[in-house]
């Protein structure tokens, strides 16, 4: 690693955490001359790019943040360097910096920076709120702030699989949710269809998801994760709230997919192209009604195949009075094979939102999810 590099990570350690790209500017300014950094942080809907302080957002799709964004590669255009702000496969924003360098290895080097930087504000983000709050373009609800925050990321890359997902209507999203999690042999991964409206949904869908951590954390398998998420619900509703989930656990180096269907979203499966249903046994919603049995079923998968999880909110999403439907959902989703996931899944949100002319009006929640395979 080479000296700036090294003297941007000890920046980094010992700035405070609201002043991560102060101290960033500042050592670049030293190291290669530079004379402006700005952060641009993607927002909640993934439709802007928005800065950290003064600067006016970026919006239109062939602008080279854009580029770099989509791209995850380092663009120079116009005397200005673009780098990605991501880190483990979630995607936070660029890095724009000016003058650009005129050699590879100080790009590289400058790429490096950004790569620091998104884990810095990852590690710094529990504790300010300077980096969340600019990256909204107006106000979330309270039960949006609390969807959000509950999230473990948008997106995750690992050799063996990548996953993305997204909320809608971002800034007012009410019960629809997702969570995962991985520990390098396996990958859990939880979608809930909400019920209710506020609040109130969110409240629900709270106690579900921390319910699901707090036995899959103990090593209990699906069915008992669900069982205990259940008699968690039904123990403070008595079965007037339940709502609909679907958890999946994914073994990396075998492809076998794990799976209970607690009245859940639906779940696709792209192989080569084509699109597969698979046969889930429809059991009942989670608090329904008291110590309900839940079963696992198992199906293998192969290398490259694409799962995706799609709430009622997505087929139901209504234009001109006409259903978008399931026929124009796995249409769409035919052509996401060459895209990474959370293209795919933004994608699909931006077809759903060009289809109702506006943000949607219900929850929705996407999920997609790659396998490739076991890796050395």
């Amino acid at each position: 690693m080479s000296e700036p590099v090294n003297r941007v990570r000890r920046a980094l350690n010992e700035a405070p955490a609201d002043l991560l790209l102060d101290r960033v500017a500042d050592t670049l300014a030293g190291a290669y001359g530079t004379t402006r950094v700005q952060l641009l942080q993607v927002d909640y809907r993934l439709s802007a790019l928005l800065p950290l302080g003064d600067g006016e957002p970026v919006t239109g799709p062939g602008h080279p943040a854009w580029r770099c964004f989509d791209h995850q590669t380092p663009i120079v255009a116009d005397d200005t360097a673009y780098l990605p702000v991501s880190m483990r496969g979630e995607r936070r924003g660029v890095l724009r910096v000016a003058p650009a360098p005129g050699d590879p290895g100080t790009l590289h080097e400058l790429a490096e920076t950004a790569t620091a930087l998104a884990h810095e504000i990852a590690a710094v983000s529990a504790g300010t709120d300077v980096y969340r709050a600019a990256r909204r373009s107006r106000r979330l609800t309270l039960a949006a702030e609390m969807q959000w925050e509950m999230l473990p990321g948008r997106s995750r890359i690992r050799p063996s699989f990548s996953l993305a997902g997204q909320l809608e209507p971002a800034y007012a999203v009410r019960g629809d949710s997702f969570d995962w999690s991985d520990d390098g042999e396996r990958v859990w991964l939880s979608t809930i269809n909400g019920t209710g409206e506020g609040v109130a949904a969110a409240m629900l869908t709270s106690l579900a998801t921390y319910a699901l951590r707090n036995a899959r954390r103990a090593g209990l398998g699906l069915a008992d994760q669900a069982a205990l998420a259940d008699q968690a619900i039904y123990d403070l509703h008595r079965g007037d709230q339940h709502l609909a989930a679907l958890l999946m656990d994914l073994d990396l180096r075998s492809g076998v997919l794990t799976v209970v269907d607690a009245g859940s979203p639906r779940l696709v499966l792209l192989r080569d192209g084509e699109i597969h249903q698979l046969p889930l046994e429809a059991q009942f919603p989670l608090g329904m009604f008291e110590a309900t049995d839940y079963h696992e079923q198992r199906f293998e998968l192969c290398r490259g195949d694409r799962l995706f999880v799609v709430s009622d909110g997505v087929v139901d999403a209504t234009g001109q009075d006409v259903r978008y439907g399931e026929t124009a959902l796995d249409r769409f989703l035919r052509r996401t094979g060459p895209m990474e996931p959370l293209d795919a899944v933004r994608s699909l949100i931006g077809d759903l939102r060009a289809f109702v002319a506006d943000d949607l009006v219900d929850d929705a929640v996407v999920v997609c999810l790659d396998w490739t395979g076991p890796q050395d």
